[in-house]
């Protein structure tokens, strides 16, 4: 059996964070992972042009330690404001229920009522009751603005589209405060080298173990993690599989978390949220915006096109098949998926609409090592619960990784920042963050 002073499973962001402070402060450690590769949800795949099919964002660079760290490890970035589904703040073509393109001044004053409601929804929310959905409380805001039905229905899709793009959630299923991290600080860039350059770059020098799937933890004594490649102990561990791992069985924990732990993951659930990719041999859309969305009926499922060419001077579109439309379309064929897309593209742009050359989708649902992409709260959830999740146990046991951070989960600076929480309660006093990209 081999020891060492602590094991760390999982080799995404938060894993590698937190492996390379304890690493730096003299403690010997080892990395398990299950996949083939490094970074976790962070996975850029290279086939072809380099695209990102989990994590894309930094959503706000600034005062992000993934931002620091990027720029350090010298991360090359193209500003993308649109990745928090904002309503304006950058050039959007919006269409409305007809197909017709808006006025510039129809589009701002349909982005105003947005914002107006956006006003309200603070107090609402913070008055609301625990069992409160997205949709009671948005419903409550929207009632308070006295407009007609057409109006409020506009607006009321535009919400249950944040939803499903920030949570992959169905606004009821979503927690009233499900969104309340919802802000932006700063400018939001992406990748055209790839977001897995960071994991990458966090992985030098650490001992990692891939294809190294653990089925047992256990916590009793010191700490025994069982691998089908055998058995390590050590005196800490740091576990960062997502919450779709841990509510699946897949790591048998023993002694069973503590009901403060056990609690707040029964009260997180992982989300229905896919990418598609849809490079086309020339560019048929509106020039010189950042994104397309539709409204209406239309719009229940493909409403929102990012425009991707920039990044590597192909004619690529992103959208985005989240909550219903993603359980929908799970078991689809890619050519179904194209052709859903198509359709509602050509309501838009008509004949212009080719064929794409080239598509890419993501089944985040059907990964064996995260059961969806991200976490989201559920009705009834409260935003202490990631840090509950988090809470030590017996001193030895750390949990880490997005759904842990309550400020902004599901995000990368969420996963760093938790495997940074976890290596200085191990080490029992603070260090600095900057230590993760000081060696560079």
């Amino acid at each position: 059996m081999e020891h060492v002073d602590t094991i760390v499973i999982g080799a995404g962001v938060s894993g590698l964070s937190a492996a390379r402070l304890l690493q730096d402060a003299g403690r010997r450690v080892v990395v398990l992972e299950a996949r083939d590769r490094i970074g976790g949800r962070v996975h850029t795949d290279r086939s072809a042009a380099v695209t990102d099919l989990g994590a894309s964002w930094i959503h706000g660079v600034t005062d992000s330690p993934v931002a620091d760290a990027a720029a350090a490890f010298g991360m090359r970035t193209v500003e993308f404001t649109v990745g928090g589904y904002q309503v304006d703040s950058r050039p959007i073509a919006y269409y409305g229920p007809d197909g017709h393109r808006l006025s510039d001044d129809d589009a701002a004053a349909f982005a105003a009522d947005v914002h107006a409601v956006d006003a309200v929804l603070v107090d609402v929310i913070a008055a609301s009751h625990a069992d409160a959905s997205y949709r009671d409380v948005t419903e409550a805001a929207l009632e308070r603005q006295g407009w007609d039905a057409a109006r409020t229905q506009r607006v009321r899709e535009y919400l249950e589209h944040r939803s499903e793009e920030q949570y992959g959630a169905w606004i009821e299923e979503l927690a009233a405060h499900g969104l309340d991290d919802d802000t932006i600080d700063g400018d939001e860039v992406v990748f055209p080298d790839g977001y897995g350059v960071l994991p990458a770059r966090l992985a030098e020098g650490l001992d990692v173990r891939l294809e190294h799937v653990v089925t047992r933890i256990d916590w009793s004594d010191g700490i025994r993690v069982d691998t089908a490649h055998g058995t390590f102990s050590a005196d800490t561990t740091v576990v960062t599989v997502p919450v779709g791992v841990l509510q699946a069985g897949a790591v048998e924990i023993v002694p069973p978390l503590p009901a403060a732990n056990a609690e707040a993951l029964g009260r997180l659930r992982m989300n229905a949220f896919e990418k598609v990719f849809l490079r086309f041999p020339d560019r048929f859309w509106d020039e010189g915006v950042y994104a397309i969305r539709q409204q209406g009926p239309e719009s229940r499922w493909w409403h929102s096109w990012y425009d991707l060419t920039a990044l590597h001077g192909e004619s690529t579109l992103l959208t985005f098949a989240a909550g219903p439309a993603a359980t929908a379309t799970r078991d689809w064929s890619d050519s179904q998926v194209v052709a859903s897309v198509l359709e509602q593209l050509r309501r838009l742009y008509g004949d212009r609409v080719v064929e794409p050359i080239r598509v890419l989708r993501t089944a985040w649902q059907d990964d064996a090592y995260s059961h969806g992409s991200y976490a989201y709260m559920e009705p009834g959830s409260t935003t202490s619960d990631h840090d509950d999740l988090a809470t030590p146990i017996g001193e030895r046991l750390h949990l880490a990784g997005e759904a842990t951070w309550t400020d902004d989960p599901a995000t990368v600076p969420a996963a760093m920042l938790s495997g940074h929480r976890a290596a200085e309660r191990i080490l029992g006093r603070a260090v600095p963050i900057e230590r993760l990209w000081a060696h560079t």
